[in-house]
């Protein structure tokens, strides 16, 4: 995705204020963190580029003519470097973004998969690029996201350039989850808390780029718009349908038949789905009420007299662990029958 000038999202317009006020002393380090899919890249990129511009406007935009501007857009700018994980080069290249690879670095890189760590090595490289002198005299400026993707060995090495900052240097780090990171690497970073946009402001921007059933998109994702419009725009609505079929009304011979449906869904996908559901089961036992499946509450409140409170919350902390081993299951489909099974179970008894 390549930046233009103005390019954050309506909901951010009083952070982009609240960052100008940073400018006269900028922290060699600056942490934006939040939600995940509420536009915190798109805001730091826009960020960085006006860093560089050299007709900064009034209001601290980029201009989007200058030179620099131009260098910036197509991620050629000198002084620039962005740090991620494998997988997101790959989606990028998919997209068309690096295209100018050679046919033998992608079979090369098919037959394993993509990292989705950052790795010593990215960071490592880091060092010639900070090593040289900067164009025009000008300040460098090294985009990481998202950090809590840095494996140890990579975190501890950042964690050395952040304790010695190199001269003209800003590190604009993000991150989905503080609690992932190094406190040492927290220490060294300005905080810069990133705003879940108004449910009113999020339902107009994603109206206006044709998502339809918007409300039902967004309430689904928690509020984020931009995981809202991706989900909207991906194939796999029927694969969620499938689930929330499921878990709608659980049974213990139907959770290996929907596992099989399943098996080629992201695991990760499948956790955070089965985590919101729960969510609304323990909110609507609680406090009748439902945030993320308005459309499902009639089942969610049967559901809900079903099962007994310390089952829920015994299934909830079982969903958060399974959450963090999700990335890696031995066996998928091994992975999704274990959780449905459990999941039936509380309702079964």
């Amino acid at each position: 995705m390549s930046m233009t000038t103005n390019s954050i999202f309506p909901w951010q317009t009083q952070a982009w204020q609240q960052l100008q006020q940073m400018r006269a002393r900028l922290p060699h380090a600056i942490l934006f963190h939040g939600s995940e899919g509420i536009g915190k890249t798109a805001f730091a990129e826009q960020f960085a580029q006006s860093l560089f511009c050299e007709n900064q406007q009034i209001d601290g935009h980029a201009c989007g003519v200058c030179a620099s501007c131009g260098w910036f857009v197509q991620y050629n700018h000198p002084d620039y470097r962005r740090v991620r994980p494998e997988i997101l080069e790959d989606e990028d290249a998919a997209e068309g973004d690096g295209a100018e690879d050679g046919g033998e670095k992608k079979a090369a890189k098919a037959t394993k998969a993509p990292s989705k760590e950052i790795k010593i090595d990215q960071i490592r490289a880091l060092a010639g690029f900070m090593n040289v002198s900067t164009h025009r005299q000008g300040q460098r400026v090294v985009l990481l996201y998202p950090a809590e993707a840095l494996n140890t060995a990579a975190a501890n090495a950042l964690l050395k350039t952040l304790e010695e900052p190199p001269e003209n240097t800003v590190f604009l780090l993000i991150s989905n989850s503080l609690d992932q990171l190094l406190p040492t690497i927290l220490s060294r970073c300005r905080k810069f808390a990133m705003p879940v946009p108004a449910q009113e402001d999020a339902l107009n921007w994603l109206q206006q780029q044709g998502v339809a059933n918007a409300d039902m998109w967004l309430a689904e994702q928690g509020g984020a718009p931009l995981t809202a419009q991706a989900q909207s725009q991906s194939e796999g609505r029927e694969l969620i349908d499938t689930l929330l079929a499921y878990l709608s009304q659980p049974d213990l011979a139907a959770a290996l038949k929907c596992a099989e449906q399943l098996q080629k869904t992201p695991v990760t996908e499948l956790v955070s789905w089965q985590q919101r559901w729960l969510y609304d089961v323990f909110s609507q036992k609680m406090t009748d009420t439902v945030r993320y499946y308005p459309r499902y509450q009639q089942a969610i409140r049967t559901l809900a007299k079903r099962t007994h409170t310390q089952a829920l919350m015994q299934l909830l902390k079982a969903t958060n662990e399974r959450r963090a081993i999700a990335d890696h299951p031995l066996s998928a489909r091994l992975f999704i029958e274990e959780m449905l099974l459990d999941y039936a179970r509380i309702f079964t008894k």
